[in-house]
């Protein structure tokens, strides 16, 4: 031995050890010495075997023919080959069983006790020493675990995020829905847009989630100009909407991600499946939602107002204090302090009064309603009057009920006051009473009886006659006079049976192609006298719209066909407005001038032409350049 001692040797042979990867290691001519507390495994022994090794960083690995097939970690000064768990077990119970005197597992080793009571935590098992349910352990060895690692790793906690210090420096933003009710305007998501300095949050809502770019721009443009700052960092999670897409290559942007870079303003994404990392935006629509749903269960009115609810929470949620900043999101983000004297409880009943210009005196002032939210843009209130016309109205004068209990009708009744004519028969008083019919409500038709105390025992009641109305005797003339013919085309001549063609060639394969072909080219005949438009190459960088042939069959006034008639149309629809034009505009004749002339041609005795001007929307003059295909059938080529 290294003291210079000799211990006896019982037993000599091969001895079989199965190690962690599964590789059987047959060591060759080994001792059993039982003396000996640890197994021990000489390198130059197995230098000799043909095996190699490598060291560093408090481990080791066995390599056969340039193969790994075993490792081993430092521990006490030596390094402990891993053995297989089973084989590993089974060697410790043979160990115990043959009673040796100083067994192989080490009964101290807080690493042991930790893998049989489950994996249990470090703080479990010192809790278990010192309540002397276990002996004292050696926490040396209970470093890092990996199989806890590999059963127990949870997603880390976000703590201590970075708050921006002014405004307009990070924005949080995310989207919720769809939802299963529609809005009143069928819209099924909204985006909100959080700043992280005061906490103030903008909510817009949307059809789809592709819309999100759209809200953003609007944001950006209004947070800009009204605090006269930048935006500089939008955090937002992983969403196709925001980030766009990922593969290999890396990412390709979507449209919101574009717009952020062509702005100059950093995007923060959250990681894969952790959303939160985009915290405040998550907490702020949880808010948002627990509230609407406490507004909508608060009131009667129908879940599809639940848009209403959102922008008056969100309204609400800018003017109450926050945890995150000691101020209300509002003072911080305007310098003043929020006024809250206006607000009411949403959903509650209210008496409005709507402007009406033709009000009658009789009339109702107020209709009936229900507070629904703050306008935007006014100052006043929004209110939902299922009754009324226009059902979402808007305005400043109105009494609300919000304790809920009302006095009087809460149906409004229509007030109308008629002269009725009742005649009352002269009767003696001593032997009849006297009836009189009373006018009740429109929608009430029973007659109610005013009696007098009856004088005689057997009263003679007379039932009150009906009420004759007088007619005029004066002969009824009509407004039209007999000089005037009046033809209905439609009705009389059953005009609709013209089934004409759709299409270029529809009307090339039709009956009538030849007088199709000649209405086409007057039309182009009259096109190219008025220079409507030259060929020319599309310059780069333009578009252009397609143009499509309107066919369209004239009749007289018998019902016989006057003409044949086909007009060049642009498809203006292919175009956007604000991008492609500004305004529309269709001249027309104002009933009240056709009028006037008929008046003077019947006053004056004169004779009245009627003619027409074809074409005349080619004598207008555009401002802009607009490029046609050329009309399908009459294609120049390489014009």
């Amino acid at each position: 031995m290294g003291n210079r001692e000799k211990v006896p040797v019982e037993a000599v042979g091969t001895y079989r050890l199965i190690l962690d990867i599964g590789f059987y290691l047959d060591l060759l001519n080994n001792f059993y010495v039982p003396s000996i507390s640890r197994n021990l495994i000489s390198l130059s022994k197995l230098d000799v075997a043909g095996y190699s090794f490598k060291f560093g960083n408090g481990c080791f690995s066995l390599y056969k023919s340039t193969c790994m097939i075993g490792s081993g970690t430092l521990s006490d000064g030596l390094y402990k080959l891993n053995l297989d768990n089973l084989y590993a077990e089974t060697l410790m119970t043979m160990h115990h069983n043959v009673g040796t005197k100083h067994g192989l597992v080490n009964e101290c080793s807080a690493y042991l006790w930790h893998k049989r009571l489950g994996h249990i935590s470090k703080e479990r098992l010192e809790r278990l020493v010192k309540n002397e349910i276990l002996p004292n352990l050696d926490f040396t060895d209970l470093n890092v675990c990996v199989d806890c690692i590999k059963g127990k790793q949870t997603k880390h906690t976000k703590k201590g995020a970075t708050r921006s210090n002014q405004l307009l420096e990070i924005i949080h933003t995310d989207i919720c829905g769809p939802f299963d009710v529609s809005s009143f305007n069928k819209e099924k998501y909204f985006i909100t847009f959080t700043d992280d300095f005061s906490r103030y949050g903008h909510v817009y809502l949307l059809h789809e989630k592709s819309q999100a770019v759209n809200a953003l721009e609007i944001y950006i443009n209004e947070v800009e100009r009204q605090l006269d700052r930048k935006v500089k960092v939008v955090r937002s999670d992983r969403g196709g909407e925001y980030y766009g897409r990922y593969d290999e290559s890396g990412q390709h942007p979507g449209p919101f991600a574009k717009f952020l870079e062509q702005r100059g303003i950093c995007a923060q994404y959250t990681m894969p499946g952790t959303p939160q990392q985009n915290g405040v935006s998550e907490r702020r629509n949880r808010t948002l939602m627990d509230m609407v749903r406490s507004m909508l269960s608060n009131s009667s009115l129908p879940v599809s107002l639940w848009m209403y609810a959102l922008k008056t929470t969100m309204y609400l949620l800018n003017r109450v204090p926050s945890k995150a900043v000691q101020k209300t999101p509002f003072e911080l983000w305007t310098g003043r302090k929020p006024s809250l004297r206006h607000l009411h409880v949403w959903g509650c009943q209210a008496e409005i009064r709507v402007y009406n210009p033709h009000e009658k005196k009789l009339d109702a002032r107020t209709i009936s309603g229900y507070f629904i939210g703050y306008p935007e843009k006014s100052k006043g209130y929004r209110f939902y009057c299922p009754t009324h016309s226009t059902r979402i109205v808007e305005t400043g004068n109105a009494r609300f009920i919000e304790n809920g209990e009302t006095s009087g009708s809460e149906a409004s009744r229509n007030v109308e006051i008629k002269e009725v004519r009742v005649q009352v028969p002269l009767t003696n008083a001593s032997t009849s009473r006297i009836v009189v019919p009373l006018v009740d409500e429109p929608h009430n038709n029973q007659e109610e009886q005013i009696n007098d105390p009856e004088v005689n025992n057997e009263p003679v009641v007379e039932q009150p006659q009906e009420i004759v109305l007088r007619r005029s005797q004066r002969e009824k003339r009509s407004a039209i006079s007999n000089d005037y013919v009046v033809y209905l085309q439609e009705s009389e001549n059953d005009l609709s049976i013209d089934n004409d063609p759709v299409s270029f060639s529809e009307a090339m394969n039709s009956d009538n192609s030849d007088k199709w072909l000649d209405a086409m080219k007057d039309e182009l005949k009259s096109m190219t006298q008025n220079c409507v438009w030259d060929l020319v190459e599309l310059p780069e960088g333009c578009k252009r719209v397609g143009c499509k042939w309107v066919f369209k069959t004239k009749r007289n006034s018998h019902g016989n066909i006057e003409r044949y008639k086909a007009q060049l149309v642009a498809k203006g629809f292919t175009q956007k407005d604000g991008i492609d034009y500004k305004e529309t505009f269709s001249p027309v004749s104002k009933k009240d001038s056709f009028r006037i002339i008929m008046a003077l041609v019947a006053h004056y005795d004169l004779e009245l032409h009627q003619m027409d001007v074809k074409t005349a929307f080619l004598n207008g003059d555009l401002e802009e350049d607009v490029y046609m295909d050329q009309p399908v059938g009459f294609i120049e080529e390489g014009k």
